[in-house]
């Protein structure tokens, strides 16, 4: 379980956060929704270690944050930023490699060269294992730097949980990887994972989500379940209009703006 209590962040005099108490159990695909600036990335560098100057405090299995090392942390959580990019050239296998530096010393044993293998067969990767990683496309490359993060968290650990976070993971992701990375990260959840992703697409969210947390103004405004989110809410937090159609049969709600 991840645990924040009193989540409160400021730049200056500028309020980024103010008092964020939420937990996330393994299982769940929690995702948070809110319009731009409302601390949703921000909230996530916290909660995933990037952020150390704030109050409040943050919880993995009832231990705080601050008492694992860096190379430990590493070792259980995996973070998809933005922005995660590389400057120089790398084959494709020698990026995804990159997720288990936290898992050895000098150089990687079979395990994580198997864990690797997986992992690039699982992402339909094996066609792009020697490109050059900066030769790829934007949607290319995302996809390997989630392979990348799902290497890092591959196999359970004897005790505790994984922890995956996402910030905005389809970013140049065509319809059908977006799709399929939104699949793959369910399956994850659904294994024992605590898993965290911030998302702009409220159908996906509907679709994939199993609770959804709105965010405004640095707050958590609402904590829902994908089939209690309502037209005022999605008023209230992004100002804009919008029915919800509910199908009769198991398809997710759409919402369509007006």
């Amino acid at each position: 379980m991840l645990k924040t209590e009193g989540i409160s962040y400021s730049i200056g005099r500028k309020q980024i956060l103010d008092d964020i108490n939420i937990s996330f159990q393994p299982g769940e695909f929690t995702m948070i929704l809110g319009p731009n600036g409302s601390g949703k990335s921000t909230f996530l560098k916290i909660f995933s270690g990037e952020i150390h100057h704030y109050k409040g405090a943050v919880y993995y299995n009832g231990i705080a944050i601050t008492n694992f090392r860096k190379e430990e942390l590493a070792r259980k959580r995996a973070v998809l930023s933005q922005h995660a990019d590389l400057g120089f050239p790398l084959s494709v296998a020698e990026v995804i490699m990159m997720g288990r530096y936290p898992h050895f010393t000098f150089s990687p044993n079979k395990k994580d060269i198997s864990i690797c293998e997986d992992v690039i067969e699982q992402m339909d990767l094996i066609d792009f294992r020697e490109r050059n990683y900066l030769t790829l496309s934007g949607g290319e490359k995302q996809r390997v730097q989630f392979a990348r993060i799902l290497a890092q968290i591959w196999e359970k650990p004897a005790e505790g949980n994984r922890y995956l976070f996402l910030d905005e993971p389809l970013n140049s992701l065509d319809l059908n990887y977006q799709q399929s990375f939104l699949k793959l990260s369910a399956a994850f959840s659904k294994a024992g994972t605590v898993l965290v992703a911030i998302m702009h697409d409220i159908n996906l969210a509907l679709k994939y989500a199993t609770r959804i947390l709105f965010m405004k103004e640095g707050r958590l405004v609402y904590e829902t379940e994908p089939a209690g989110v309502t037209p005022p809410m999605i008023k209230n937090i992004f100002n804009v209009d919008a029915t919800i159609i509910r199908p009769s049969n198991d398809l997710p709600p759409v919402v369509i703006y007006q």
